[in-house]
């Protein structure tokens, strides 16, 4: 039986090409969204929105999901903006999760959601690859999902950079 095997990756610091560029390098066949607002600010990250992504994906020849099951909520991303202005620091720029945060999504969000379907549909061959917008998966609720991933299924996990 092959080895489940899962990336994330964040929006910024990417261009539209270097992040496809990035997606083809990991073998990625699936990206799974699990970005609340599949917008991003700013002219340099249109392409990042969803249905310029998923018209690049498929041009690319990666399916696309998005899981609105795993995006926390308005109120958690509040909590997180507050810590992070508390701290002096933009979403861009945010190095970690606030705590409360981590707590949160894993108790409200991740502790309820069925990651078994997510486990059934990864690639036979290629990976999947977990996509929110945070440069650093530790300032990023992916982090949250992928290690439940790694922890409960058995995932094998990389950061993309």
């Amino acid at each position: 039986m092959r080895a489940l095997r899962m990336v994330t990756i964040g929006v910024y610091g990417f261009d539209a090409e270097s992040f496809l560029q990035r997606l083809r390098d990991a073998d990625v066949r699936l990206l799974l969204d699990v970005r609340q607002r599949r917008g991003v600010r700013g002219p340099e990250y249109a392409w990042a929105n969803s249905l310029r992504l998923q018209a690049a994906l498929a041009e690319a020849g990666i399916a696309y999901a998005h899981h609105p099951e795993l995006t926390p909520t308005t109120e958690m991303r509040q909590l997180q903006y507050a810590e992070d202005d508390r701290q002096g620091v933009g979403k861009r720029t945010r190095r970690v999760l606030a705590p409360e945060y981590a707590r949160r999504y894993t108790a409200e969000v991740l502790d309820h959601a069925d990651l078994g379907p997510i486990v059934s549909a990864l690639p036979r061959t290629g990976t999947a690859a977990l996509l929110c917008v945070e440069h650093d998966p530790e300032a990023c609720h992916r982090s949250l999902i992928a290690r439940r991933l790694a922890e409960q299924h058995q995932v094998t996990v990389e950061h993309l950079r």
